[in-house]
């Protein structure tokens, strides 16, 4: 895996041919057990790396169509997994626990609800107040530049904007790791909202 903008977290990736980017699963280290948001299928290696960092206690999805390897990850570790509460009753997989929008959910994690996305009840998530991690709504196509998925592909654009200005207005973000896309280490204030420009002028 590789070692991301702070000690206590890592990302492993997969290409994905027909949109030229990459997806990303990435993994928190917690004294409490870590945590790993929308697990991709992992190498020899990445797995052999996820051991040797103390496994996983917990498997985040923020929404259903990044369900990817949750349940093979959570058969091999016996990790918990924690899905969307609005999707609870569609959502492909069972789920130990549906999580809504809350502040510290655990220590160091808040979560926020993205409303308008393509799938109902998309999850954002603010590790220790600086990390911002997003599922589909929030990406980047192109480095240093985050974008909005796609209008065609949303259930209520106006809804979609309206939750990403949201975000764009929490103090104190530094980076933003996609789920699909570019991660921004610096600056992700001020990535957020170039984005919050960007969409307003469509």
């Amino acid at each position: 895996m590789k070692a991301l903008h702070k000690p206590n977290l890592f990302c492993w990736s997969q290409f994905d041919e027909d949109r030229n980017i990459d997806f990303h699963s990435y993994l928190w280290l917690r004294e409490q057990g870590n945590i790993v948001f929308d697990p991709l299928p992992l190498t020899k290696h990445d797995s052999e790396h996820l051991q040797s960092l103390g496994g996983v206690s917990v498997i985040i999805l923020s929404n259903s169509d990044h369900v990817r390897e949750a349940a093979s990850l959570a058969k091999v570790t016996g990790a918990e997994i924690w899905g969307p509460l609005a999707e609870q009753d569609t959502f492909p997989i069972q789920c130990s626990t549906w999580i809504n929008e809350c502040s510290g959910i655990c220590d160091g994690l808040d979560v926020y609800c993205m409303d308008g996305s393509k799938t109902k009840g998309e999850l954002a998530f603010v590790i220790e107040n600086e990390t911002l991690i997003t599922g589909d709504l929030i990406r980047a196509h192109i480095a240093g530049a985050l974008c909005m998925l796609p209008e065609a592909k949303l259930n209520d654009v106006e809804k979609a904007k309206a939750s990403i200005e949201r975000v764009a207005n929490i103090t104190g973000i530094q980076a933003i790791l996609p789920g699909d896309g570019w991660p921004v280490f610096r600056h992700g204030e001020k990535a957020l909202s170039e984005l919050v420009l960007a969409i307003k002028e469509k």
